[in-house]
């Protein structure tokens, strides 16, 4: 079994690939591509209840907790929000409820994310990260009780 990477490596990994590009047009660019290849949410999910309130695009969410270990997949109909989405996954997914609710998201900053996203889009970021820190935080409850 490989071993697990820490989520900090993870969010190193993605500022070193944004490092690589010059311009913010590239890192869209860079963010889209990534939307595109985030694997599709079935239809069954795409209901209210999976919907991530607080973004202006459609985003649905759905967790699971498999062997101590939370697992995301999430859609959305906007490809720049896929992108975002997908990037927290890549980060969030496969690690203990515990790491996912302690995470800090710093390479959110790092890659100057925030200054660089029109405010709605910031909040909808927002509301992602908050559900999946939720969710963790439910996982979390059913180990300990």
């Amino acid at each position: 079994m490989s071993e697990v990477k820490s989520i900090a490596s993870i969010e190193d990994e993605i500022v070193e690939e944004f490092a690589l590009f010059d311009s913010w047009d590239e890192k869209y660019e860079y963010i889209i591509d990534l939307g595109k290849k985030l694997k599709p949410l079935a239809d069954a999910h795409k209901k209210d209840e999976n919907k991530i309130k607080g973004c202006q695009s459609s985003v649905w969410m759905v967790s699971e907790m498999k062997d101590g270990r939370v697992y995301y997949s999430a859609d959305s109909d906007a490809v720049i929000v896929k992108g975002l989405v997908s990037m927290l996954i890549r980060v969030l997914s496969g690690h203990t409820p515990k790491e996912i609710m302690e995470a800090g998201l710093s390479f959110i900053d790092r890659i100057g994310m925030k200054q660089h996203l029109a405010q709605t889009r910031s909040n909808g970021l927002l509301s992602m990260v908050k559900q999946m820190k939720l969710d963790a935080t439910v996982y979390q409850a059913q180990l300990t009780s």
